[in-house]
């Protein structure tokens, strides 16, 4: 078992989240502006039908955790696994279907400066601070996130419909990020209870921060494909290794 010091504090590995809130929207964009945004990593996004690639935004409130409490919102995009062999036929396709693609973390704003340390300093998560007002409780989920006084994204996601629970619901991915001109990858365990999805079902707005730029330039529909609450979340992240 591995161990980090953040900001004079030791974090055992691996670091466990016993309480999360979340909700979230999933876009299918242009394949080619998602890789243009993202050709800094060396990674490839997945391709699917259409020429589209997904890209989810999601607002997180860590109620418990090793790294205190904190939100936390992700600009994210479903890669190509890096062990993944590119010429498989139908391998992308193929891959998120059976949840053997990756998540690619490009924006990770969060409210606090512990996270925002340890998530740099132990997985090269691209973490900054940025200002939340968030709402995760009964109907509407509601998130809006500044910097520097600058409206980021204001997103609002409508309750859908209750997912069944199965007997083991725990999933695990690769999450991978890069900072430094390094990109690494996390195996990521998750375990949602009390999750509620639908077609459709946001509302977005972008502000005039650069990084609503970024979104703007992925040509976003107005209807995103899927959208998600999830009323209790568990997680556990392992150390990273690098690509």
């Amino acid at each position: 078992m591995s161990t980090h010091t953040v900001l004079g504090q030791e974090v055992r590995m691996p670091v466990r989240i016993r309480l999360a809130h979340a909700f979230m929207a999933s876009y299918l964009v242009p394949a080619g502006a998602a890789q243009e945004l993202i050709d800094y990593s060396g990674l490839h996004v997945l391709r699917l039908p259409g020429g589209r690639a997904m890209c989810s935004l999601v607002f997180v409130e860590y109620v418990d955790g090793d790294l205190g409490p904190y939100n936390e919102f992700g600009v994210s995009f479903m890669v190509r696994h890096h062990t993944a062999d590119p010429a498989v036929r139908f391998g992308d396709l193929r891959a998120l279907a059976t949840n053997r693609a990756g998540v690619f973390i490009h924006r990770l704003p969060v409210d606090g400066d512990f996270t925002l340390a340890a998530g740099r300093g132990i997985w090269g998560f691209p973490k900054e601070l940025a200002d939340f007002t968030v709402r995760h409780d009964a109907g509407p989920r509601h998130g809006a996130l500044r910097q520097d006084g600058k409206l980021i994204v204001d997103l609002t996601v409508q309750q859908g419909i209750s997912t069944p629970q199965r007997r083991n619901t725990a999933s695990s991915f690769d999450a991978y990020s890069h900072i430094d001109g390094v990109t690494r990858c996390t195996p990521w365990r998750m375990e949602p209870s009390g999750m509620r999805a639908r077609p459709g079902g946001a509302t977005l707005a972008l502000g005039e921060h650069p990084i609503a730029d970024e979104l703007r330039s992925l040509r976003l529909p107005r209807r995103a494909v899927m959208t998600s609450t999830i009323s209790r979340l568990t997680m556990t992240f392992e150390d990273a290794i690098t690509v």
